[in-house]
């Protein structure tokens, strides 16, 4: 996607892939906290009115992660936290139509009547229309995180940017919880992500990105005004590039 005919609000792309945690939307008491939920998406439908061709990916931490399995056969884990990812996808969605915006939600295996199974041509129509599009179920295989999924999807998609909504501001050399002189990185690329062992985004994510891009950006999900603060380049993150 080209970035002409932008809105009137400075937003610096045109079609975007936003990588959402399960754990950006984990409730208190419940897996979902709907209140918050509704916020994300009424900024989602906002951003779409304005000609932003948004699509989503959502992970599944909060209710239940491959890893967690314990002594389970690793593929039947992962499994289902595909699964799990759908119910956030579908939790989404509804959330979007009551704020009066469209969407669809797309699975990387066939889910009828749940939702549409997904393939590049009907995705980039929905965007196209202006619909939210959400892709749920991963890649569909095991052993591949919703990271890797989602930097697919934006290159399959032609999306402007992966935008990464994380629980800090960015990338860092080392860990800010546990080291106060950590520093945060403005620019980096995947290749040297995966050189210096940093694993804000999975190696295998880091590998297809430094070969396909896009470019990402890594920010800090406070409010749901973030995502359009990021969209404008006004707040605090991390630029992560294909190219060298």
């Amino acid at each position: 996607m080209g970035s002409s005919g932008l809105s009137r609000k400075g937003y610096k792309y045109k079609r975007i892939l936003l990588k959402l945690s399960g754990e950006a939307v984990r409730g208190k008491d419940s897996i979902i906290d709907f209140d918050l939920l509704d916020a994300i998406c009424k900024k989602l439908v906002a951003i779409s009115a304005e000609g932003i061709e948004t699509a989503v990916i959502f992970g599944a931490g909060n209710i239940w992660r491959g890893r967690s399995g314990g002594s389970m056969d690793r593929v039947t884990a992962d499994r289902m936290g595909m699964l799990a990812t759908v119910i956030n996808c579908l939790a989404a969605k509804d959330a979007v139509i009551r704020a009066g915006g469209r969407a669809a939600v797309f699975t990387s295996t066939p889910m009828m009547p749940y939702a549409e199974y997904y393939s590049t041509d009907r995705a980039s129509e929905a965007l196209s229309r202006g619909d939210v599009v959400f892709f749920a179920g991963g890649s569909g295989c095991p052993f591949f995180s919703t990271d890797t999924a989602g930097i697919l999807r934006a290159a399959e998609i032609g999306a402007d940017v992966f935008l990464l909504a994380k629980n800090i501001d960015g990338i860092y050399d080392k860990d800010p919880g546990r080291y106060p002189d950590a520093k945060r990185f403005d620019r980096i690329s995947y290749k040297e992500m995966a050189a210096l062992g940093l694993r804000a985004i999975d190696l295998t994510a880091s590998s297809f990105g430094s070969d396909f891009g896009p470019d990402a950006f890594a920010f800090r999900l406070g409010d749901p005004e973030d995502i359009e603060r990021a969209l404008r380049g006004e707040c605090a993150g991390t630029v992560i590039t294909f190219r060298e």
